[in-house]
């Protein structure tokens, strides 16, 4: 199927977007178009299946950064129990660490949102086509950059170290021992070549490995 080649029914989208503003306006330049029609939107990521589950869309179209649940998470989730309905992520960090993590939780594509929304509606109809459709430079750099080095305990470790938590803290909240906590702590900072753990979750959070 090509762009120019008419479908019996639109293209049935689920939008979700923290920022009212730009959920709004997203959904108005889509439904522009002959061929899309925003069927839901949410703001938050744990109202994502729910929706899909609802209104049955064709295309979910998500954002990574939002409350409850991050678009990744849901993706994960949306294969599980919605697999009809293909996930393409728009954001605005493209990061290679969120491209590969995507790509492992079943979306189909993966874009960021400085393109223009022609660009955004070819990549809706290409995905519900079979296609991956994935932005080039974030591709290029993705290969790059190669997998995470973090085990998925020490990413643990550094999202609870966010917001001054101290050793105490994070042991309590994630069931470890306040050595086991440092010794993690301890591997994130050297793996990530950085000097502190403030240092270690901010390197982590850039390349998308959070």
């Amino acid at each position: 199927m090509t762009d120019e080649t008419p479908r019996a029914h639109p293209v049935r989208v689920l939008l979700a977007e923290d920022q009212g503003m730009m959920r709004g306006a997203l959904a108005l330049l889509l439904g522009m178009e002959d061929d899309i029609e925003v069927v839901a939107q949410v703001s938050a990521g744990d109202e994502i299946v729910a929706a899909a589950l609802t209104h049955r869309p064709d295309i979910a179209l998500l954002d990574i950064e939002l409350p409850g649940l991050s678009g990744l998470d849901a993706a994960a989730e949306l294969r599980e129990r919605a697999p009809g309905c293909r996930v393409l992520i728009l954001t605005t960090f493209g990061r290679p660490g969120y491209l590969r993590r995507a790509m492992e939780a079943g979306a189909a594509g993966f874009l960021v949102k400085d393109g223009p929304v022609e660009e955004l509606a070819g990549a809706i109809r290409r995905v519900l086509g079979g296609e991956t459709v994935v932005d080039p430079a974030l591709a290029a750099a993705a290969l790059s950059a190669g997998p995470s080095p973090l085990t998925a305990r020490e990413c643990d470790v550094l999202r609870a170290s966010a917001d001054g938590a101290t050793v105490a803290d994070i042991a309590g909240a994630l069931h470890l021992s306040e050595s086991t906590v440092r010794n993690y702590l301890s591997s994130a900072i050297g793996k990530t070549g950085t000097r502190n753990r403030a240092e270690a979750l901010r390197a982590a959070r850039g390349q998308g490995w959070l």
